[in-house]
């Protein structure tokens, strides 16, 4: 089946808006006395020609210089640059077309272009500035609307995945594997060392009040989240005991930056889980926090092999990576590797 050519909304409201005007210019002139059809259509081609010329080459100028991403104060000085000189554009344009369009299909030459620019600019200067302005406004403001949507459903997409984030943590942290475990580690120590069951309940209870009780907030300092990674891994070895040892090298200086809450509290989890638990004799978590090339480098290792072309899999993990792309606009990055026999998980996140 053969393929019909596509006009995109632009030149349609290209075509369509400066047919109208012209179209309008040229009914007034109807009304004027030596009124000439032949020059009637040649002004209202030329007219739709030059002024699609004239805002096209201001279109790409504005898309060249990413003019639609900028934030509204930015935009509104720049726009108000923009009218008075695609006014002035428009007048020397206009007029000149209106002087040669006389000269060359009417013989009139009675005036100079000096003359005739004189008598003419101030007119055509307001309706210069006039027609610009409205052409710009909505241009802007249409881009702006459309933009405003993007953003509404990309953040109601990152708000739909860190609840469910939220809800996959807190699945984990009532898992019934898991609080058995954790419950029947608590009673074991009771009689045993009734101060480290003292500490798994305080630890317990922290995991499931950082589920249930936290707030809504997407975002929160890094200090805080591996606040929660610490909690989770002693009440972990609490339970495995020398099967999990843990390592956490990070750099106190980057403690205040903000990061997705659960981002690090995921991956883990996940260690654990799919790496240590595995493993007849256990092993070790390594987790390093630093910086490098303006990104903030989080890397989990954790013992185990992933399997050849493995994706990632997951409903935690899948979840991680859309929100680290919605948060960061593909600026950050999340990949699983295998070095040395361990599987590393690393997100890498641009410092603002």
């Amino acid at each position: 089946m053969e393929k019909k050519a596509h006009i995109s909304l632009y030149w349609k409201c290209q075509l369509i808006g400066w047919s109208v005007a012209a179209l309008y210019w040229s009914f007034e002139g109807w009304y004027h006395d030596g009124f000439r059809l032949d020059l009637a259509v040649i002004h209202f081609l030329l007219d739709v020609a030059m002024y699609i010329l004239i805002t096209h080459l201001y279109r790409n100028f504005a898309t060249r210089n990413h003019w639609q991403d900028f934030p509204l104060d930015k935009l509104l000085w720049r726009m108000l640059i923009a009218i008075p000189v695609m006014g002035i554009f428009y007048a020397l344009v206009t007029i000149g077309k209106l002087y040669l369009v006389r000269l060359w299909f009417m013989g009139i030459v009675t005036q100079s272009f000096v003359d005739f620019f004189n008598l003419n600019v101030l007119s055509i200067l307001v309706a210069g500035f006039r027609l610009m302005a409205i052409w710009i406004l909505a241009y802007h403001l249409y881009h702006y609307a459309k933009r405003e949507i993007r953003l509404s459903v990309e953040n109601a997409r990152l708000e739909l995945n860190f609840k469910q984030s939220q809800l996959d943590n807190l699945s984990a942290q009532l898992n019934p594997h898991f609080l058995f475990n954790a419950l029947n580690t608590i009673k074991s120590l009771v009689y045993t060392s009734p101060d480290a069951a003292g500490r798994a309940i305080d630890l317990l209870s922290e995991l499931l009040r950082s589920g249930l009780y936290k707030g809504d907030s997407m975002f929160i300092k890094l200090k805080e989240e591996i606040a929660l990674v610490r909690d989770y891994l002693e009440l972990e070895s609490l339970r495995m005991e020398e099967r999990l040892e843990y390592e956490l090298d990070i750099d106190v200086s980057l403690s205040g930056l903000m990061v997705p809450r659960l981002c690090i509290q995921t991956l883990v989890e996940n260690a654990v889980k799919h790496g240590v638990a595995l493993e007849k004799h256990g092993g070790r978590i390594d987790l390093f926090i630093g910086e490098k090339d303006g990104f903030l480098i989080i890397r989990v290792l954790n013992p185990g092999q992933l399997e050849e072309n493995k994706i990632i899999e997951g409903i935690g993990l899948r979840n991680l990576k859309d929100r680290l792309d919605h948060s960061y606009q593909q600026l950050a990055t999340f990949r699983l590797s295998e070095t040395q026999q361990k599987v590393c998980a690393e997100i890498k996140i641009p410092i603002r």
